[in-house]
């Protein structure tokens, strides 16, 4: 009993979904078809002119009561629409396999991240670039390290994207006060985080766009100890060499500043890592670099969905043959005969 009430409240309904949604757009032509049959009827039946005595006449309210049958029949009706739109609830089962990939992205944050050749900044642009690599993951798991003359983890291996994204959001120039691109000291945090995950594939993306000016960790022996650990290193060259536009003066014209990106170096670290160095001079450049490291790392991860449908619609089936039965009943009470008119 307890169920069958529980099927009337508004929540339970809403909470279903439809085999057959567009049935329930008949419901509204139910009470319209009573309206029509009382209309027609109205206009066929046969009038008697009857004198009455002065004053109007009493109404009483049994005489609403001959509605009642065709309530009951309506309800019957609807009920019956809603068990033929078939209310149903699914539960889903998503089961996970294969292994994804493990990746550390490693992100330079000192000062020469604000030169302006690619827009708006260097920094920007990286971070932009990385939220759309973020996007493209399915069941990898993604870590960041920042780095300028110091080198943090700022967020461990994890699928928590949504967090990882709010992560990558919150970095900003100045964000580690000691100055300086330690490339070999962002290698060694990279590696320590990477070193003790099972997955068979481990994968370090560092970004920089300059020279190793910091840190006691030489960058060649990172890249070759990371390897060591089973780390594959992507280097990716940010910017320009030679003049770049950085910022204005006080007199807001364009200002320029030389710049000059250790290639050398960056293409030891991904030859020494078994990876490869990529070099973006703009951000279409810097767009494709992710897009090809994103081939180059694609892991396969398979989702098996087990769907369990249950249907809800003889519980108003219920309702409708119960209604039927009532009205069948009606039909041979003074509520259709003695008060027809």
């Amino acid at each position: 009993m307890n169920e069958l009430l529980d099927s009337l409240r508004y929540a339970t309904l809403a909470g279903y979904s439809w085999e057959q949604p567009r049935l329930l757009l008949l419901l509204p032509l139910v009470p319209l078809l009573f309206v029509l049959r009382w209309a027609l009827a109205r206009r066929r039946r046969a009038h008697l002119d009857v004198a009455f005595v002065a004053g109007e006449l009493r109404r009483d309210w049994s005489a609403a009561l001959r509605f009642v049958p065709d309530v009951v029949l309506a309800l019957s009706l609807m009920f019956g629409i809603v068990a033929l739109a078939r209310p149903q609830r699914t539960d889903e089962r998503v089961v996970q396999t294969g292994q994804g990939i493990d990746i550390m992205m490693v992100l330079d944050v000192s000062a020469s991240m604000e030169l302006q050749d690619l827009r708006p900044n260097r920094l920007e642009a990286a971070k932009r670039v990385a939220l759309d690599f973020l996007d493209r993951r399915r069941g990898d798991r993604v870590g960041l390290v920042v780095f300028a003359g110091d080198a943090y983890s700022l967020a461990p291996l994890t699928t928590d994207y949504e967090l990882l994204r709010e992560n990558l959001q919150s970095i900003r120039l100045g964000l580690i006060a000691n100055d300086g691109t330690a490339i070999g000291t962002a290698l060694g945090v990279a590696t320590n985080r990477l070193r003790d995950s099972p997955s068979r594939t481990k994968v370090c993306i560092l970004l920089s766009d300059g020279e190793n000016t910091a840190g006691s960790l030489d960058p060649l022996t990172a890249a070759q100890l990371a390897h060591a650990y089973g780390l594959k290193i992507y280097t990716i060259g940010l910017g320009q060499d030679g003049t770049v536009p950085y910022g204005t003066d006080e007199n807001g014209r364009p200002r320029f500043v030389e710049t000059r990106l250790d290639e050398t170096t960056m293409r030891q670290l991904a030859q020494a890592g078994d990876g490869r160095f990529f070099r973006a001079t703009d951000n279409a450049g810097l767009r494709q670099v992710f897009a090809q490291i994103n081939r180059l790392e694609k892991s396969e991860i398979k989702q098996t969905r087990y769907r369990n449908t249950q249907d809800y619609y003889r519980t108003y089936l219920y309702w409708c043959l119960g209604f039927w039965l009532l009205w069948l009943g009606l039909k041979n009470t003074f509520l259709t005969n003695a008060l027809e008119d």
